[in-house]
């Protein structure tokens, strides 16, 4: 990253490998705008409107209303109405999103949470439109949040290093192995209870998590898909025609394990790496140790190698 909190959110767009603070920068923006639309519309009067208006926005259940807005499965991952609600998922967004970031990169952390909430919204429907439970309901029930999403990322990143601690007010130091499992119990627990809907989209996003990491690990990458449409939109944006061609291999390892990576090559000749530089191999090694122990294996020069390679 490039500075304190607020300097890396407030220049979010300015950098092409941030997309943890622009993924939390999209949410807020969207955020305040529905917020000022909401309260000037019910003071106006046209609180029925707003009600109407933020539903196209929102993921619903049944098939039929799905067909008539299908850009509600994307527009609904980036939707809160509540502060509370954007609060918590912004908070584990970043706290989570950080070492996905580290490990992976900018683009895996944005196909994480794109896919995440994909698969939250179809698992939804999927229950909703099964379950005898859901009958009733299916045709009025509607959906908003980047919880999908970010259960994608907190999944993900206790999949990747499930050894990782982080400190909690009046628990201490917790592996965050331990607190994936305990909010994939908690949505399970809840997904019969008045927010069904949220709770299974939660787990959706959550199954997606731990597959997303561990077909990386066999070198398939699940978000090909997305960051070609994400590299597409950031040329078309800045005007720009990319040269550069993504290509994915499968990680040569004894183990077996490891990463896909991809490498950036272009018509032109490709430069000579230098001796600071990690080479493919090197990048393919050190994901295999953390792979079979964890992040904090690695020596300083290691982590180095890994950062500076996820900035490409």
């Amino acid at each position: 990253m490039y500075g304190n909190f607020w300097d890396n959110l407030r220049n979010a767009f300015k950098h092409s490998d941030n997309s943890l603070y622009k993924l939390i920068a999209i949410n807020i923006l969207v955020f305040f705008v529905v917020l000022i639309f909401r309260v000037f519309m019910t003071i106006g009067g046209m609180g029925d409107l707003y009600t109407t208006a933020l539903s196209y926005l929102m993921m619903p259940a049944s098939l039929p209303r799905l067909a008539t807005q299908p850009w509600s499965i994307f527009t609904y991952m980036f939707l809160h109405e509540g502060i509370f609600h954007i609060l918590f998922n912004m908070l584990f967004l970043f706290w989570f999103g950080q070492l996905i970031h580290q490990f992976l990169g900018s683009r895996k952390l944005a196909n994480l949470y794109i896919l995440g909430g994909l698969a939250g919204a179809l698992f939804y429907v999927l229950i909703y439109n099964l379950a005898p439970f859901f009958s009733q309901s299916v045709d009025s029930s509607l959906m908003l949040g980047a919880s999908a999403g970010v259960f994608a990322i907190v999944v993900g990143a206790a999949t990747l290093s499930p050894n990782t601690t982080f400190f909690l007010i009046l628990l201490g130091p917790v592996k965050i192995k331990y607190i994936a499992i305990f909010y994939v119990i908690l949505s399970f627990a809840n997904s019969a209870g008045a927010n069904a809907g949220g709770e299974l989209a939660h787990l959706g996003g959550a199954i997606l998590g731990y597959l997303y990491i561990v077909q990386l690990r066999k070198g398939i990458d699940l978000g090909v898909p997305v960051q070609k449409v994400g590299i597409f939109f950031e040329d078309l944006f800045s005007g720009r025609k990319s040269k550069v061609k993504v290509s994915y291999r499968k990680a040569k390892t004894n183990s077996g394990g490891g990463f896909s990576s991809f490498n950036k090559s272009s018509k032109s000749t490709a430069k000579p790496i230098s001796s600071d530089e990690a080479t493919q191999e090197e990048i393919d090694k050190i994901l295999d140790k953390i792979a079979d122990r964890g992040y904090e294996a690695l020596n300083k020069e290691e982590k180095r190698k890994l950062f500076e390679f996820s900035k490409k």
